[in-house]
């Protein structure tokens, strides 16, 4: 079990440099701006560069790893982390950082893809929910150490190259890490590899009773690879529906608008200084971390659908909360810590809910034959709405203030609830290969984690 754990921590590296360098910008950009001159255009391009470059790694993530392997692919993207970081720490202009944000985007992209499909795809089925959770945990890490590291430089000469540079030490990390890591056996059975695969699960297990769950990848793998026509079989397009529009509210519900520009809100909300309002930044970073400690523990317990569910809702009344204090004009002492706590509520529900359930469903609900292009398809679309929300974020803060933006926010979240609650299937304790039976049955939405099915 230890090993299995030791193989997943190191791959979720890749989040931890995706959670640092999305969360780095917020604190950056406030110095950036002192250096060279910023339009409000120019600022979300800034931030939402590294979204464009995602895009395009998250559609590209599923043929490379399918044609190259996990591993491999990984070692791939923690150089594009140390290539890209080094481009955006030396920037000389605006044009610099942007060119240097879309390589780190590209391997963000690929990473957010690879890397909870790789530890899925080497967990044992009782730890596969906490071990993919490894990675949300250390996205929601490399987001903490972020806000740290803006706060610590905030009165250094040069602080945003500082802040930037640092993300170089986890990708080297990354780098030697997965040089030491096995492929996955998924692959390697897809690849024809048997011995290497045995060997493989036999060092994951523990175990050299490994031929039941080889025969369960062989039986899988029977099922012919479908082309890119097949993926909108009748059969696969309610779960690539399902994918894309777990990926799509995950963002539309405002969790960038607080992880890329919470200093921003934090100042119209009444905190007069960038320090201070990068100090309380720090605190969404820890209470995020917190509670995705939380959803770690508890999502092979509680279940997924319990967990997104109350998530949503807590997020909901979060928002709504946020929106009536701004719109309330209330006393500008008070407004600040209204505004931190309802934020802080909001980051808590979002990290034991979505922020660990999608990137672990998305890695569940594809059968094997489609996973790597359906789960690139739902990675671009959290990229895709993730653009979107952020690149037009202070812009809609001009349009209708911040008390109606976030109102739009919550009735997005009502309206994801809605959707889940419907179509969200519980997924908790069923294997891959019977998620895809299920499937191939014809299982509704909600039921294709049902194991009852087994033995029809």
């Amino acid at each position: 079990m230890y090993y299995v754990i030791g193989v997943s921590a190191i791959a979720a590296l890749a989040g931890l440099l995706f959670g640092f360098d999305t969360g780095i910008i917020s604190g950056a950009l406030l110095f950036i701006e002192r250096d060279i001159q910023l339009s409000t255009g120019m600022k979300e391009l800034i931030v939402s560069s590294v979204l464009l470059g995602a895009m395009f790694g998250s559609l590209a993530s599923g043929s490379l790893t399918d044609r190259f392997g996990r591993r491999r692919l990984m070692l791939v993207i923690s150089g594009l982390f140390i290539f890209g970081t080094l481009i955006a720490t030396l920037a000389t202009t605006v044009y610099m950082i942007l060119v240097g944000r879309l390589f780190i985007g590209l391997a963000i992209g690929i990473g957010s893809y690879t890397a909870p499909l790789y530890i899925a795809e080497v967990s044992p089925v009782n730890l596969r929910g906490a071990l993919v959770s490894l990675n949300q945990l250390a996205i929601t890490i490399g987001i903490l150490c972020s806000y740290l590291i803006n706060y610590s430089f905030t009165n250094t000469e040069g602080s945003w190259r500082l802040m930037f540079g640092i993300g170089i030490i986890p990708a080297i990390l990354l780098s030697v890490g997965m040089l030491l890591l096995p492929e996955s056996p998924r692959w390697l059975v897809k690849r024809k590899l048997l011995d290497q695969a045995k060997h493989t699960l036999r060092q994951l297990r523990r175990t050299d009773n490994v031929s039941d769950e080889i025969a369960d990848i062989q039986n899988s793998l029977r099922v012919k690879q479908a082309s890119f026509r097949e993926i909108f079989s009748a059969n696969i397009r309610p779960v690539l529906f399902l994918g894309a529009m777990l990926g799509l509210i995950q963002q539309v519900t405002g969790i960038n608008t607080i992880i890329y520009y919470a200093p921003t809100i934090f100042q119209l909300a009444g905190f007069q200084d960038a320090s201070s309002s990068i100090l309380a930044t720090v605190g969404i970073g820890v209470v995020n971390v917190l509670a995705t400690i939380f959803a770690v523990f508890m999502l092979d317990k509680l279940g997924r659908r319990p967990l997104l569910l109350s998530g949503l809702t807590g997020m909901g009344i979060s928002l709504l909360g946020l929106s009536l204090a701004f719109f309330s004009n209330i006393g500008s002492s008070i407004l600040p810590w209204i505004a931190m706590s309802c934020t802080f509520s909001y980051i808590i529900c979002f990290a034991f809910s979505l922020g660990a359930i999608l990137w672990l469903m998305v890695s569940e609900i594809f059968p094997l034959e489609v996973r790597a292009t359906a789960m690139g398809i739902a990675v671009f679309s959290c990229w895709f709405w993730n653009f979107v929300v952020s690149s037009t974020f202070l812009t809609l803060l001009d349009a209708v203030g911040p008390g109606g933006a976030f109102m739009i926010y919550a009735l997005l979240c009502a309206a994801s609830f809605v959707f889940c609650y419907y179509k969200a299937p519980e997924t908790t304790g069923v294997t891959l290969e019977q998620i895809e039976q299920n499937i191939r049955n014809g299982l509704p939405l909600r039921e294709i984690g049902n194991m009852a099915s087994e033995t029809a």
